[in-house]
């Protein structure tokens, strides 16, 4: 049943190290869900009861929660290969403490969390594998909410916005790039408004320190881009 995503699932970090053989015998013992989802439906609900470990296998979801005001905060956008609910998979809460919904036509699995750090009856080594990858992805997020905070602790919307643009330059190793979120998530994630985000990214463009088209970014002046993120 699960050939057919299976060389998305061989680039997914919960099942790094781990042969698409062995992986068939996994997935006899977690007996993981499949759904499809139409663009903007939920895939799931803050608050609703948590229904396992999301691994995206085609499409695009994007994770959000809301503060006291009902103000949404973009926590990440996950491709095929992705997974989310990780860090409520084991927090014994049992609902959703984000919203999930598919930017496109998407297709997830949901992975029972209790069965993944079970005992397995063949005492495989794939699955110790499984619950490595398991706890160095969650270690992982929790790193990445570090720096969530940190991005929340930049005063400045232009420090914010070049803080943002140097880590995908240093992840990309180029200077032009496409952003991985939209303008509007963009700037969810930085916790600031849509206007003031698009009013300072043409302030930079016009000062030429960057330059855009739609998604697409090409820093001009890496040196003044820096300063303005110390």
């Amino acid at each position: 049943m699960f050939m057919r995503w299976m060389e998305v699932l061989s680039k997914c970090d919960l099942f790094r190290g781990i042969s698409p053989n062995e992986l068939n015998i996994i997935f006899e013992c977690l007996k993981p869900d499949v759904g499809s989802y139409g663009k903007n439906e939920w895939v799931a609900v803050a608050g609703e009861k948590f229904t396992g470990l999301g691994v995206v296998l085609a499409g695009d979801v994007v994770v959000a929660k809301e503060n006291a005001a009902g103000k949404r905060i973009i926590v990440a956008v996950n491709s095929p290969g992705e997974i989310f609910g990780e860090m409520a998979a084991f927090s014994g809460e049992g609902v959703w403490p984000v919203t999930v919904a598919a930017r496109e036509a998407s297709t997830v699995m949901f992975l029972p969390a209790g069965k993944i750090v079970e005992n397995c009856e063949r005492s495989c080594l794939s699955h110790r594998q499984l619950i490595t990858n398991m706890l160095k992805i969650v270690s992982g997020e929790a790193f990445m909410l570090n720096r969530k905070l940190e991005y929340m602790m930049i005063k400045s919307i232009r420090g914010k916005i070049s803080v943002f643009l140097l880590e995908q330059y240093k992840r990309i190793g180029q200077a032009t790039f496409m952003l991985p979120l939209k303008r509007n998530e963009l700037a969810d994630f930085l916790n600031v408004s849509r206007p003031s985000l698009s009013r300072e990214m043409c302030r930079l463009r016009d000062e030429g320190v960057i330059d855009f088209y739609k998604n697409s970014i090409k820093i001009k002046d890496l040196d003044t881009l820096k300063r303005m993120a110390e």
